[in-house]
């Protein structure tokens, strides 16, 4: 069995594209922060977290040493948000060839939708994508940012990479497999 997914690429070609949304409040207790340290242990608890009600299953079956080396990739970034301590939500920057950098994923654990914290994190996000060689000696000036979306990703997603600036260049749509996928970081239970 399969379900149709129409996949949208969107993206920014100058520094001056990203619309900033609203900084939260001060004492809001949102913070965003590097994750410096690449753990695959933290990085597999936030995409499968993060990504299970939108069916993300293309990295559930990578290894630890599969994850270390993605995470070691020169230029690879991934930024947490945290409400009051608690991780909320990440953006993970895929660089690329030429000052190419991809947002790769992006995303709020399900309890922390809602509530303003997706516009900050993903302003955040795009921003450290644009000045990225910044903090990586020897790679080429960012020259465009990009990012897809899908039909099974959250109701607001597409409004708010628009809202930030991301324009749209390509739309497909394919057949994917219906499986099961887990809820969080937890097996299905059967």
């Amino acid at each position: 069995m399969s379900i149709s997914v129409t996949t949208w690429s969107l993206e920014q070609t100058a520094p001056a594209d990203l619309r900033p949304s609203a900084v939260p409040a001060a004492g809001s207790g949102i913070r965003i922060v590097a994750a410096e340290v690449p753990s695959p242990d933290f990085s597999r608890f936030l995409y499968a977290s993060v990504g299970a009600d939108c069916r993300w299953t293309d990295r559930l079956g990578w290894t630890y040493d599969r994850w270390q080396a993605h995470l070691d990739r020169p230029g690879s970034e991934t930024w947490v948000a945290y409400d009051r301590g608690t991780p909320a939500g990440f953006v993970e920057l895929d660089p690329q060839d030429d000052g190419v950098v991809e947002i790769m994923y992006f995303g709020l654990l399900p309890a922390f939708r809602g509530r303003g914290i997706g516009g900050h994190l993903l302003s955040y996000g795009t921003a450290r994508a644009w000045d990225l060689a910044g903090r990586w000696p020897g790679r080429a000036a960012t020259k465009r940012v990009w990012v897809h979306t899908c039909s099974l990703d959250g109701p607001h997603a597409m409004a708010n990479y628009e809202r930030r600036g991301f324009r749209l260049f390509d739309t497909r749509t394919a057949e994917e497999p219906d499986q099961p996928v887990p809820t969080g970081p937890w097996p299905v239970e059967q």
